[in-house]
């Protein structure tokens, strides 16, 4: 008969699961798997608790949690009588979201929004049908960062300005 999933256990598959998760959306897989830890954990963790219960090493342990505090992920800690640093975990996801929407895909969708601007400007008069496809890429990431503004101030968002667009 199968047995019940041991806490221990049942906390690891969460952290392999997030951190799938996290490597999916371009961060490191154990940036994911770390933060899960410490989100789960009840008082801060020390690197070495982590390493431990992780089975990863100081290093790479250490990247991660850098890349982590550089996020916004993880604050750092002292406890009194304790030589070691402690970490934990932000516990507002949401926040930690906007923070990755702000700082990343936004520029990202401006930064695309600005080279197809240059492009269209500079595609000749004559080829109006290449100019009117840029045009419309040039709107979809308009309308796409209007979208992530509204998700990282919380304001109220219609995807559905996506689809009233008329296609070229």
């Amino acid at each position: 008969m199968d047995q019940p999933p041991r806490p221990l256990d049942a906390e690891l598959e969460v952290a392999d699961t997030i951190g799938r998760l996290m490597h999916f959306w371009g961060f490191k897989r154990p940036m994911g798997r770390i933060w899960t830890i410490l989100y789960l954990s009840p008082e801060p963790l020390s690197a070495a608790e982590l390493a431990a219960r992780l089975k990863m090493s100081a290093g790479a342990v250490s990247m991660a949690l850098a890349e982590l505090e550089k996020w916004g992920c993880v604050t750092r800690s002292w406890v009194p009588g304790e030589r070691r640093d402690f970490f934990g975990a932000e516990p507002s996801v949401w926040k930690m979201v906007q923070r990755v929407l702000r700082e990343r895909e936004l520029l990202l969708v401006r930064d695309f929004g600005r080279a197809l601007e240059q492009a269209s400007e500079a595609v000749a008069p004559a080829l109006s049908y290449k100019r009117a496809r840029l045009d419309h890429l040039r709107e979809l990431a308009e309308s796409g960062e209007t979208l992530i503004q509204a998700l990282v101030s919380g304001s109220a968002v219609d995807p559905t300005v996506l689809l009233k667009r008329p296609q070229p």
